[in-house]
């Protein structure tokens, strides 16, 4: 290194956990002689609906964890009764905070709930946590979430006041590595009363993950996103209006994809301001 790092120890250590490396090993061991299938590339992004597009796809989400999602059965059944039990918001949050049934719990710092104005006419639904939020328990408030704030702010929205965010897991996976699939299912009974609750106008998932979670699609994020479909459950008091987003992580790694998330961003403003007022 060139910048004094190698020597400076404590500064070493700060920039590693800043980037994410935060321990030496994984939650099992990995067998580097196998080799491995290379990564899929991304599909080629769509263009934009056009105005005669189809009418929306209606999602009717009444079971509280997906068909297929291996997690333990006591926990599921903890998650979908604590979250039931909250009638509010705040209660929900307690709820959440006080689970014991996600072992993402236990290596996170605190919880990640969410952040802005739970009264908001817009829900936007993220992934997981990283570092910055695992350390300030709020979402989107490392590089990626200035990105989303500026993206928010585009088109005159503000988690300050007319903006509400989560995400799908409420605990940072170790190392950032992905959730797995019994996480997110754990997870997934608060994420669904959670939108019950604050029952928005318009809901925006952010990213494949949370994209391909609740809408039950295996399709990836470049073929979700330009597209609306109607997010329902029991609790909704109607159809949400609901599209994918390209995660701000994403498009800092993928410059080029911004134009297309920004087609989407005048989709949403559109959307919201089609919606009569409550």
């Amino acid at each position: 290194m060139t910048d004094g790092l190698s020597e400076n120890p404590a500064a070493l250590l700060r920039w590693y956990i800043d980037a994410g490396v935060d321990e030496c090993i994984g939650d099992a061991p990995v067998d580097r002689l196998t080799k491995r299938a290379p990564a899929s590339q991304p599909a080629a992004a769509q263009p934009a609906a056009a105005a005669s597009a189809p009418a929306p796809i209606v999602l009717r989400s009444a079971a509280p964890v997906p068909a297929g999602l291996p997690a333990d059965a006591d926990a599921i059944t903890s998650a979908v009764q604590a979250a039931q039990a909250a009638t509010t918001v705040a209660e929900l949050r307690a709820a959440v905070e006080s689970y014991e049934g996600c072992g993402l719990k236990k290596f996170a710092s605190r919880a990640v709930f969410a952040d802005g104005n739970p009264q908001a006419p817009v829900m936007f639904v993220g992934e997981a946590p990283g570092a910055d939020e695992d350390r300030q328990g709020l979402p989107f408030v490392g590089v990626s979430g200035k990105l989303l704030d500026r993206m928010l702010a585009s088109i005159g929205l503000a988690r300050e006041t007319n903006a509400y965010i989560t995400n799908i897991v409420f605990w940072r996976p170790p190392g950032n590595r992905a959730p797995t699939d019994e996480e997110i299912a754990c997870c997934l009974p608060f994420v669904r009363r959670h939108i019950e609750l604050v029952d928005p106008q318009v809901l925006v998932l952010v990213g494949g993950m949370s994209a391909k979670t609740l809408l039950g699609k295996p399709t990836g994020i470049t073929r979700l996103r330009g597209h609306w479909y109607e997010y329902e459950t029991p609790g909704l008091s109607r159809p949400v209006p609901t599209t994918a987003l390209f995660h701000p992580a994403y498009l800092l790694r993928s410059p080029d994809q911004k134009r297309f998330a920004w087609r989407d961003l005048i989709a949403i403003k559109q959307k919201l301001a089609s919606i009569p007022p409550v």
